[in-house]
């Protein structure tokens, strides 16, 4: 998934996987986000042994990306 939003600083990429972590300070629970969103994903991609990931750059938005493996049952 990319965007081209506002992007994320670079010092915030190697956190943004961590429950409750918000790169904004400024926003509260009441006006949107727990900071759990990401943290949900990631443990779930981590549960399928696959690998999530992020890159950024301050205005130009953002691309997340997953991979899980294929595993065939016969």
């Amino acid at each position: 998934f990319s965007d081209t939003g506002v992007g994320v600083d670079p010092e915030h990429l190697s956190r943004l996987f961590e429950r409750f972590y918000r790169v904004d300070k400024a926003r509260s629970r009441q006006t949107g986000g727990s900071g759990l969103g990401l943290a949900i994903c990631k443990r779930l991609v981590d549960m399928m042994q696959g690998t999530i990931g992020v890159s950024s750059r301050p205005g130009n938005g953002s691309l997340f990306w997953f991979e899980v493996p294929i595993r065939l049952v016969v």
